[in-house]
């Protein structure tokens, strides 16, 4: 069974397919290389001791034979031992492969996982660009946003009811009693009173409360017939009720109609009035904490949290896997929109390239020796003759050429020596 990677388990040397490709080029260029060494061998013996022209071709062959042979020794030697002769300083990789892979590492610590080159090239490749141009076209941010939504519709499936409780139990809780609650609300409440975000709880609560007075008038009738002295004569109950009924409904509805009604500032003054309350009076104060405690404490919290996050959940992951579900079309268009918004703001992308810079020279620099070790690790585990193979197998093509250099290098500077040799003669 083959590996990728071309390593098994254990440091173990698996071939793959394009190891046999590697290992049939290696194979071609050794034929090579040895075949011009014998056609030196050949040419040699043929023009030996003869004059002229062919002693200059004789002189050639023989430097062509002493290159040859010595660039086999050399590439060899790299490998195994030439001839299988224990000649000191051979098989350089197997005895030495351990010392190769810490040089190796430290090299790439050095030269490629430093904080000047990661922010360079990154600067230069220009990241934010390159994904906002690709997440813009629509085929690619329907593919991320279908990932990530079965992702997150996955991972919220596995999360049970179990798991919330002790999340509230465990954490949410305990952490809630230490809290005053009376502060973070009176805040809260003052904030939103700041920025004006109760006056649209108000209109929709006037807006509702309105609409369910006109639905309802016997239900309101009735009521305030109940509530009537016991000796308010029965005839005039109706006429009475249904005019406070009228007056009620026109009440609340210029209440709703009109920003600037006394009964809205009254309420305006009475949230202030809590807000303030909930931050420095101590008796207000005290009757939230109570409160608190009560509602911590009542059985029906844990099942109410609980059946809210069942029924958002349940709606969020069906939403999530609906191809055609809100979510997803939302999501969609979103990404799509913030795509084209930084393809053409340069400030943004300025920004998110700093970004990117600043997370990847973190993580070298807090997980880049431990990256790097992988190398010296993966190298200790190989055997030697295992390591030396497969070194061989990636670089043996291109190490050839020395040898068929040496072999034409050699017959020149062959010749070159005898045409001075014999000028001097």
């Amino acid at each position: 069974m083959s590996s990728p990677g071309g390593a098994g388990i254990g440091g173990l040397m698996v071939e793959t397919e394009a190891d046999v490709v590697r290992r049939q080029a290696l194979r071609r260029m050794r034929i090579v290389a040895t075949g011009l060494l014998v056609v030196a061998a050949i040419v040699y013996l043929l023009t030996l001791g003869r004059d002229g022209f062919w002693g200059f071709v004789n002189a050639g062959a023989e430097a062509s034979m002493v290159g040859a042979i010595a660039d086999w020794f050399a590439v060899t030697a790299l490998f195994r031992h030439p001839l299988g002769l224990p000649v000191p300083h051979t098989a350089l990789i197997p005895k030495r492969k351990d010392e190769l892979g810490a040089s190796l590492e430290e090299f790439v610590q050095d030269n490629f996982l430093q904080e000047e080159t990661i922010r360079e090239r990154l600067g230069v490749a220009m990241p934010s660009l390159r994904l906002a141009l690709w997440l813009s076209e629509e085929p690619n941010a329907k593919r991320v946003v279908d990932e990530v939504s079965t992702v997150v519709a996955d991972g919220l499936s596995r999360i049970s009811n179990r798991h919330i409780v002790e999340i509230i139990q465990d954490g949410f809780v305990p952490r809630l009693r230490e809290e005053q609650i009376a502060p973070l609300l009176g805040g809260t409440l003052q904030a939103a009173l700041d920025d004006g975000v109760h006056h649209g709880l108000v209109d929709l609560a006037l807006v509702e409360l309105h609409g369910w007075l006109e639905e309802n008038e016997e239900i309101v009738t009735e009521v305030l017939g109940e509530r009537a002295p016991w000796w308010t004569p029965q005839v005039l109950r109706e006429p009475v009720t249904a005019r406070i009924h009228v007056e009620l409904v026109r009440w609340i509805a210029d209440i709703r109609d009109d920003p600037e009604h006394r009964a809205r500032k009254a309420i305006d003054a009475m949230l202030a009035d809590l807000a303030d309350n909930l931050q420095h009076d101590q008796a207000t104060m005290e009757r939230a904490e109570r409160l608190k405690e009560r509602v911590l404490e009542h059985p029906g919290v844990i099942n109410t949290a609980i059946s809210i996050w069942d029924a958002l959940r349940r709606a969020l992951t069906s939403s999530l896997r609906d191809p055609e579900g809100v979510v997803r079309l939302r999501a969609l268009d979103e990404v799509i929109r913030y795509a084209q918004k930084v393809v053409l703001d340069e400030t943004l992308q300025r920004r998110y390239d700093a970004l990117a810079s600043d997370v990847a020279v973190y993580v070298v620099k807090r997980y880049g020796r431990e990256a790097t070790t992988v190398i010296t690790h993966t190298i200790q585990r190989w055997d030697g003759k295992q390591a030396a193979s497969r070194i061989e197998l990636f670089v043996g093509r291109d190490l050839q050429f020395i040898r068929i250099n040496g072999t034409i290098v050699g017959g020149l500077v062959g010749v070159i020596i005898h045409t001075v040799a014999v000028l001097m003669i």
